[in-house]
Order: C-alpha cells, then sequence, then structure tokens
C-alpha cells in the first residue's frame, strides 16, 4: 500500500507557475489551492508518495 506525505505552502498569485513548477520538480502533486488570508495570497496542498 502506498504511503503518502503532505506539505502546505504559500503562493503568491504574481508567481504561481513558477512556485507550482518548483514543488513539481521535486515530485509534489497539487492537490488543492484555497484562498489565503489576503487576496494576494493563496494556500496549496501537496502530496508526494513516501520513498521507502
Amino acid at each position: 500500500m502506498a504511503k503518502w506525505e503532505y506539505a502546505t505552502a504559500p503562493v503568491l498569485v504574481h508567481a504561481t507557475k513558477q512556485i507550482l513548477d518548483n514543488w513539481g520538480e521535486d515530485g509534489w502533486e497539487l492537490v488543492q489551492i484555497v484562498p489565503g488570508m489576503n487576496p494576494e495570497n493563496l494556500v496549496a496542498y501537496f502530496k508526494r508518495q513516501k520513498a521507502e
């Protein structure tokens, strides 16, 4: 059975692609983005399979 690890990260609206590409390069899959505390920020939830 697969085991997962999770992370959350702030995402600035003006740099969304760059931030998501960086996380993707490290093997993280985007699960969801939700609004942050102000309109310029979002919060991203990521997951990736744990190394065995």
